[in-house]
C-alpha cells in the first residue's frame, strides 16, 4: 500500500499522520494549512503542528525527466558517451603500460636470481668436491714438505726422444733376452705349486666390499679409467681419470699421496713401475709421461704417436715401456734415455686398440679395432700369430703369470683363452647380452682372473668357475687388480669411486 497526500494526491517526501483524522499529509503542506486554519483538513477538528506524526519511509527515488527530447539533445548524450569511453580507454591503456614495466622489472629480477642460483650450485659442487677430496688430502703435507698437495708441472728440462728411431742394438736385444732367460728358469723353478699365502677359492668368494674412494678425482668430470697397483708396495694404488689427472693413493691410510697434472687430455692408461717410485702414464693427447712421485714432477715427456695412446706395457727389465695408438703403430721405448728404440705399422690398415708384455717380456700382444689379436715377436719387430673369432674392437687383453695363456676382450661380451703353445682358443666365457668388458687381470700366480666391465668378476682359472661378482659399481667398471697373493682386489669405475674387496 502506498503513501498518499490526502491534499496534493501525490506521494510525500516527508509523509505525517494527523492524529485527528488518521489521513496521511505532505508536512510542508499541512504546516501551512495549520497556519491559515488551524484545523484538520479533513474533519475540521482543531490541530497544531506540534501534534503531527511522523512516518519513516525509505528515501522516495524519483525517475529523471527526460532529457533527449530532440535530435540535438541525443547526439550531446551520444557525444558525452563517447567522451566518457574515450577516457575509460585511456585510463585502461596507462594501467596495462604499467603492469607491462612491473612484469618487464619482475623478468628481470627472475633472470638475475636464476644466475644467481646457477652460480651458487656451481660453488656448492665445487665446496663439495673440495670436501670429498679434503681427507684423502690431509695426509700430503705429512709425506711432502710443501704444505699443499703434490701437483704435477713439468720439469725444467723434460726429455723428449727424437723421432728418429734409435734402433734395437746387439746391447739391448741381449738385455731383453738375458731377463727373459732369468723369468723363464724362476718359473721353472716355482713349477706347479701354488703360494702359500695365495688367498683359496673359498675365501674369495666371501670377499666383501672394504672401502669405497669417490674423492680421488674430480666430480666436474666424473670417471676413474684406469687402474694399477704397485706390487712393491702393496698400499699405493695409482689411478688415471676424465680429469685429466693421475692420483697415487695409499689404501691404508685412506690418504693421497700425489696428484700428477700435466696431460691436456683425460688419463687412459696408468702404469706404477715395480720397484721403484715411479709412475708412467698415458692419454689421448698422443703423449707418455714418466712422473717421479715423491716430487710429483714429469721426469720424461714421450711422444712416440700422432694419434692417441691406446696402449702402454711396462717390460719386465723396468728399463722399457710398449705403446700402441690408433695412428697404428705400435712403439717401443727407452724411460731412462726417453730413447725411441723402434716404431713398427701394424700391416692391417687399422689402429691399435691395447698391448701388453707377455712374462717373459720377448713377446707381446696387441689388440686391433678390426677384432683382431696380434702376437709380436720383440726381437724380430715381427708378427708371429694372429688369434681371430672376436667381434668388435678389442677392448682388453692379459696374459697369465704362467705364461700359457691369454685372455682377450672386446665388444662382443665375451671373454675368450687362448694357449699360446698350441695357438689356439680353448675357452670362452659367455658373458650376459650386453656385457662390456673394460679390463681383464690375472693375479700374479695366475691362479684366479678378474673381468672389469658392467660388473666385476672373479673366475678360477682352469675349471673357469665364476667365484664372485660384484655389483656395487653404479656405473661401469674400467679397471681391475689383484693385490699381492689376491689378499684384496681393487677396482675402478665411471661413477668415480675406487673399491676395495676383501675380508673383513
Amino acid at each position: 500500500m502506498s503513501l498518499v497526500c490526502s491534499i496534493s494526491n501525490e506521494v510525500p517526501e516527508h509523509p505525517c499522520i494527523s492524529p485527528k483524522s488518521g489521513a496521511i499529509f505532505e508536512r510542508r503542506l499541512i504546516e501551512k494549512y495549520i497556519v491559515e486554519n488551524e484545523c484538520d483538513p479533513i474533519n475540521g477538528q482543531p490541530l497544531t503542528a506540534d501534534e503531527l506524526i511522523d512516518v519513516k519511509t525509505p528515501p522516495i527515488v524519483r525517475p529523471k525527466p527526460p532529457s533527449a527530447t530532440s535530435i540535438p539533445a541525443t547526439l550531446k548524450t551520444m557525444q558525452d558517451e563517447w567522451d566518457s569511453l574515450m577516457l575509460h580507454a585511456f585510463t585502461q591503456r596507462q594501467q596495462l603500460q604499467t603492469a607491462r614495466q612491473e612484469l618487464s622489472h619482475a623478468l628481470y629480477q627472475h633472470d638475475a636470481a636464476c644466475r644467481v642460483i646457477a652460480r651458487l650450485n656451481k660453488e656448492v659442487a665445487a665446496a663439495r668436491e673440495a670436501l670429498a677430496t679434503l681427507k684423502p688430502q690431509t695426509g700430503i703435507s705429512a709425506i711432502q714438505a710443501a704444505p699443499q698437495p703434490a701437483i704435477a708441472a713439468e720439469a725444467a728440462g723434460v726429455a723428449t726422444q727424437p723421432v728418429e728411431q734409435a734402433g734395437m742394438s746387439a746391447e739391448v736385444i741381449q738385455k731383453l733376452q738375458d731377463k727373459a732367460t732369468v723369468l723363464t728358469q724362476e718359473r721353472k723353478k716355482k713349477g706347479r705349486t701354488v703360494p702359500e699365502e695365495l688367498v683359496s677359492q673359498e675365501k674369495i668368494r666371501g670377499f666383501l666390499t672394504l672401502a669405497s674412494h669417490p674423492g680421488l678425482h674430480s666430480a666436474s668430470v666424473p670417471g676413474i679409467l684406469a687402474l694399477d697397483i704397485n706390487h712393491s708396495d702393496q698400499s699405493k694404488i695409482l689411478t688415471g681419470g676424465n680429469d685429466k689427472n693421475a692420483t697415487v693413493f695409499n689404501k691404508d691410510t685412506e690418504q693421497i699421496v700425489a696428484i700428477l697434472k700435466g696431460h691436456t687430455k683425460k688419463v687412459t692408461k696408468v702404469i706404477f713401475h715395480p720397484e721403484e717410485d715411479t709412475v708412467i702414464t698415458a692419454s689421448p693427447d698422443a703423449s707418455i709421461r714418466v712422473w717421479h712421485v715423491p716430487t710429483s714432477q714429469t721426469q720424461l715427456l714421450l711422444r712416440c704417436h700422432d694419434e692417441p695412446v691406446t696402449g702402454l706395457s711396462l717390460h719386465p727389465t723396468g728399463d722399457y715401456v710398449l705403446s700402441t695408438s690408433s695412428d697404428k703403430h705400435w712403439a717401443f721405448s727407452d724411460i731412462r734415455s726417453g730413447r725411441l728404440l723402434t716404431k713398427v705399422a701394424d700391416t692391417a690398415d687399422y689402429g691399435l686398440t691395447t698391448a701388453q708384455f707377455h712374462p717373459d717380456g720377448l713377446i707381446f700382444g696387441t689388440g686391433t679395432e678390426d677384432s683382431q689379436v696380434k702376437i709380436w715377436d720383440l726381437k724380430e719387430q715381427s708378427n708371429v700369430a694372429n688369434f681371430a673369432g672376436h667381434t668388435g674392437p678389442i677392448t682388453a687383453i692379459s696374459f697369465s703369470e704362467n705364461g700359457y695363456y691369454l685372455a682377450t676382450a672386446a665388444d662382443d661380451a665375451c671373454v675368450k683363452l687362448w694357449d699360446l703353445r698350441k695357438l689356439k682358443n680353448f675357452k670362452t666365457i659367455q658373458l650376459d647380452d650386453g656385457y662390456e668388458v673394460k679390463d681383464l687381470c690375472f693375479d700374479q700366480s695366475g691362479t684366479y682372473l678378474s673381468i672389469a666391465g658392467t660388473d666385476i668378476r672373479v673366475y678360477l682359472c682352469k675349471q673357469w668357475q665364476e667365484l664372485k661378482v660384484f655389483n656395487d659399481h653404479t656405473a661401469l667398471a674400467t679397471g681391475v687388480r689383484f693385490g699381492k697373493h689376491a689378499q684384496y682386489i681393487a677396482s675402478t669405475s665411471m661413477d668415480r669411486t675406487l673399491k676395495l674387496y676383501g675380508i673383513e
